[in-house]
């Protein structure tokens, strides 16, 4: 397996395996990703499994970044010292898959429990999205999200739009980004995280539009790039057109953006639903409205494509680990946890019980806006252009992504010279990444 682009490793060996003598309590090392809020919600699961039972101790472990962590594992792995979980974002998803003998499928994992898996209790679209083209389940879907629009409704206010009343178009967005900006509601009308997730994937999958070859790569790993097309140059050319004059603002490769919504620098801001616990934690008064859409496309808008990340295991421990893990993924599947993991967080609850749990209890009535990500994943079938994106070096083909878009943003190449070297270079990489 390559792993040539993704993105630079923090390496801090830890080994957590085996047991205890005194207490008897086998460790279970969970690495993850996760800051600020979303870090507590680790924690406080963590410590609740810990205290449910006597026989395993999970043992939660911050790594840095997505890609930081992803590279961590691979590193640990190599040098015979893997975690028994880690935390890998949608993207690594294909890198995962590749590497052969060294993972073991969660599907096997849930069965050493001594309880039956039984998959149809997932969300679909999730479940499908961490599985083998045969419908073996490779991973736990831990923490599922949706992109989003959240805007400040002070912001709103003083720029004279209506706080009750998000933009749900594209066109919309950008009208309501120049208000912001020209009246001096705030310095900046628009931004957004992960411009490859939302701007490029989720944007394709939610307008039905074609990102790459064999349904993104989900029915095949020897993928043609494709989205450079028409739609995807005129909404890029718009972003750029709007960060000449700071009505967007750039962030950052992945969730900084955060921060400049945070702040109030920014009103309107596509993200991750997985970031709603940072709002809320903000006080700030937001609101929330469903991912944008261009009302000219066909089929739009389609449905959206989990982000997040899903629980991996590697192989190589002991079975009465695995048990200890087993009893881990158990216990994150039961209702009571997965709604509070869902009403905390932002993120989808990964069991249909724990959605028809959550709205039978009144939660989306007394909180608007909650139940827009799950609605958008669900609402329609998916197409050939809406399962997912699955690449053999998925987290290099963004970096070249985000290379393109700054060259873009700073005005020294236009949107279609930015998505056809993205293509161009992509596949020239995935070409590379498959030995071809």
């Amino acid at each position: 397996m390559k792993n040539s682009g993704i993105a630079a490793v923090v390496a801090v060996g830890l080994t957590l395996a085996g047991t205890s003598a005194s207490f008897a309590v086998t460790e279970i090392s969970w690495w993850h990703a996760m800051t600020g809020a979303n870090n507590e919600v680790v924690e406080q699961i963590a410590k609740d499994f810990n205290e449910s039972q006597g026989d395993y101790k999970i043992v939660p472990v911050f790594k840095g970044t997505y890609p930081e962590t992803l590279n961590a594992g691979i590193a640990a792995f190599r040098a015979k010292q893997p975690p028994h979980i880690i935390q890998v974002f949608d993207v690594g998803t294909g890198v995962m898959m590749g590497a052969e003998g060294a993972i073991k499928p969660v599907a096997d994992i849930l069965s050493m429990n001594g309880k039956e898996f039984d998959k149809s209790q997932y969300l679909p679209g999730i479940v499908a999205y961490y599985s083998k083209p045969d419908g073996t389940m490779l991973s736990f879907p831990y923490n599922s999200s949706s992109p989003i629009l959240y805007y400040n409704k002070d912001i709103f206010q003083k720029a004279g739009l209506d706080v009750d009343n998000p933009p749900k178009t594209w066109p919309e967005v950008f009208e309501a980004a120049k208000k912001i900006k020209t009246s001096g509601a705030a310095p900046c009308g628009y931004t957004s995280t992960w411009l490859t997730w939302i701007g490029l994937e989720n944007f394709a999958a939610w307008n039905n539009l074609q990102y790459g070859t064999l349904e993104n790569g989900l029915a095949g790993t020897d993928v043609e790039l494709k989205f450079n097309s028409e739609p995807f140059v005129k909404h890029f050319q718009a972003i750029a057109d709007l960060a000449k004059d700071g009505t967007f603002k750039y962030g950052g490769r992945t969730s900084e953006a955060k921060q400049l919504f945070l702040a109030g620098e920014c009103g309107l801001f596509t993200e991750s639903s997985g970031g709603l616990g940072d709002v809320i934690k903000s006080g700030m008064n937001y609101g929330l409205g469903q991912l944008p859409y261009y009302p000219d496309l066909p089929g739009a808008p389609q449905n959206t494509i989990p982000g997040g990340a899903s629980l991996w295991v590697f192989a190589g421990k002991s079975d009465e680990e695995y048990k200890g893990v087993a009893a881990f993924f158990d216990y994150l599947s039961q209702t009571d946890v997965q709604s509070r993991l869902h009403q905390v967080s932002g993120y989808l609850p990964v069991t249909m019980a724990a959605y028809e749990a959550t709205k039978a209890s009144g939660f989306y009535d007394k909180n608007p806006g909650r139940e827009i990500p799950i609605k958008q994943m669900m609402g329609k079938a998916p197409t050939e252009n809406s399962k997912g994106v699955r690449l053999v070096n998925l987290p290099q083909v963004r970096d070249i992504q985000n290379e393109e878009f700054e060259k873009m943003l700073a005005g020294e190449q236009t949107a279609q010279q930015a998505l056809d070297n993205a293509v161009s270079r992509g596949n020239a990489a995935i070409k590379e990444a498959l030995g071809n």
